[in-house]
């Protein structure tokens, strides 16, 4: 992680904070889209989707080896991924399942 001069913990943990703030405001996938692509440069949010399409080839339950050949993300990611997927904080786990939710038939009109 990059290191900011005069920057100590708490005001780190406070930018955090904000951040992870604002992305929780947002309302939609157009919504993060936009904020995403003005936040990040290219390769970032490439290798952001990149790691959270692994995710869904993990839950399928294909191999390293066959999740690089379809998606061609380096071995070394994979298994960044699949490490923190296992025992990372849960941040996958929990949008994993949301979105999984989200595309279920909603019973009688009932939203989740």
């Amino acid at each position: 992680m990059k290191a900011h001069a005069n920057v100590t913990p708490r005001q780190e943990a406070l930018a955090h904070r904000a951040l992870f703030q604002a992305i929780a405001s947002l309302q939609s996938p157009e919504e993060a889209r936009a904020f995403l692509l003005d936040l990040c440069t290219p390769a970032e949010l490439q290798a952001m989707a990149d790691r959270w399409a692994v995710v869904d080839l993990l839950e399928r339950g294909l191999s390293y080896r066959e999740i690089h050949k379809l998606s061609g993300v380096s071995v070394t990611t994979i298994g960044r991924v699949a490490r923190f997927k296992a025992s990372g904080n849960g941040g996958y786990a929990t949008a994993s399942r949301r979105v999984r939710d989200a595309k279920r038939p909603r019973e009688h009109g009932v939203h989740a």
